[in-house]
């Protein structure tokens, strides 16, 4: 009954991970290199923690208990809600970058996180009412929380990945904070 969710979560990490550059040179623009650095320094351990969230509902895709469940996706919710507040603070508290349009997509890509952890904290509020006494209504539920999982990642990752075009995700690409770390995507299995 918690496949939907585990799916939906595999598209989560994948817009975490487009936070995360590839590498690159900004031809050693100063100035952006401080600003990145202030973002990525934040990043890693926010994506440590959205990773490990989104493992911990992995694991329960196939737990019968409807009370494991809710608690386990409950505290992961709150995690996501909690670690994409912080990411939004982060890239907020280090400015526009120093290129054309910086402060634009600072701005776009605040409103995106701030918009993900409002929306993990109404998933957690949505599953903390389900009832686990009716395992019909639950999976109902869990399956109308999959579904709005499944429409965040797209809808916040077009201000993401313009905060990291050009000069400036070349230069978040160069900091040890924004490179990917070996865990790539929640793990699903059929």
């Amino acid at each position: 009954m918690n496949k939907k969710l585990v799916a939906a979560l595999s598209g989560g990490a994948a817009l975490v991970l487009a936070l995360t550059g590839c590498g690159g040179d900004n031809g050693g623009n100063k100035k952006l290199d401080d600003w990145a650095k202030k973002v990525c320094d934040q990043m890693q351990p926010q994506v440590k923690k959205i990773q490990d969230a989104n493992s911990a509902i992995a694991g329960m895709q196939n737990e019968e208990d409807s009370k494991k469940i809710q608690q386990t996706d409950s505290a992961a919710f709150q995690a996501n809600a909690d670690a994409y507040k912080t990411l939004a603070q982060s890239v907020q508290n280090a400015g526009a970058p120093p290129v054309k349009d910086g402060e634009t997509s600072q701005q776009n890509a605040v409103k995106a996180l701030n918009d993900l952890s409002a929306a993990y904290t109404g998933l957690k509020a949505r599953i903390d009412g389900l009832d686990t006494g009716d395992k019909g209504k639950f999976a109902e539920g869990l399956k109308s929380i999959a579904t709005d999982i499944g429409k965040l990642g797209s809808r916040s990752d077009d201000a993401l990945k313009k905060l990291q075009s050009g000069d400036v995700g070349k230069a978040m690409a160069k900091q040890p904070g924004c490179q990917k770390t070996g865990v790539t995507s929640t793990p699903t299995k059929k």
